[in-house]
């Protein structure tokens, strides 16, 4: 039975994960996502629907699937989103369908929400979901970044950083927090934060079958020194 392990390594896979990550607009997320999506093989990314307007380069079903304020009401109304959120004038939310195949799968899904999208994929989903918050070093290195990116109006950084507070409140509501002050680090201690829950016993499909026939006892061995429940086998 010793080379049981070894010819059945598949039952040692993990059941999918929803890893939601979650910052201030300008913290690092889109990069740190991208790149967690470049070097993670079983990685793949929830598009958001959203009734904001595509912006220059933006494409639909890839960057976001663009809905009319009707549509994604009726969305709501067929429960066909797993979280949904108001957010600077336009709604937003998670599609329940491609998500749910994708788990199937065995995949892990990653989703870039808001804290509000959070809060409710926590509650749809507790078993699932693993949680990342990710903070800049400073307001003042937010702002500039958000400068920098040269997509918003003065009115709209503006706006944008008065809710990035209210966000950064809600920090406490994760299951980690990752300050972006260098984003290689920041890059890799997200990879280790899903790495680590993917080798949680529960995770783990097939654990308790994988440990009994690895533990059966095996005839060469003196049965007076094995373990008494290894003997009764």
């Amino acid at each position: 039975m010793h080379d049981y392990h070894k010819r059945h390594s598949d039952y040692l896979k993990h059941r999918g994960i929803l890893l939601v990550i979650s910052s201030p607009s300008g913290a690092g997320k889109t990069t740190i996502t991208r790149s967690l999506l470049a070097e993670e093989k079983y990685v793949t990314l929830s598009v958001s629907a959203t009734t904001r307007p595509a912006r220059p380069k933006e494409k639909p079903g890839d960057h976001y699937h663009f809905k009319t304020e009707e549509e994604f009401k009726q969305l709501i109304e067929e429960d066909a989103l797993f979280e949904h959120a108001y957010v600077f004038g336009n709604w937003y939310g998670t599609l329940r369908a491609p998500v749910e195949k994708r788990l199937e799968e065995g995949y892990d899904v990653l989703l870039d929400i808001d804290w509000q999208g959070a809060q409710q994929m926590i509650q749809e989903a507790r078993n699932y979901v693993v949680s990342v918050f990710l903070l800049p070093p400073s307001l003042s290195i937010l702002e500039e970044r958000l400068r920098s990116r040269a997509e918003d109006s003065e009115t709209a950084i503006k706006q944008r950083m008065c809710e990035a507070i209210d966000e950064i409140s809600h920090w406490a509501e994760y299951d980690y927090v990752v300050v972006n002050d260098n984003l290689e680090k920041s890059i890799n201690d997200v990879r280790s934060i899903l790495r680590s829950e993917r080798l949680k016993r529960t995770r783990q499909v097939g654990l308790s079958h994988f440990i009994h026939h690895l533990t059966e006892a095996d005839e060469t061995l003196p049965v007076d020194l094995l373990p008494k429940a290894q003997r009764e086998l």
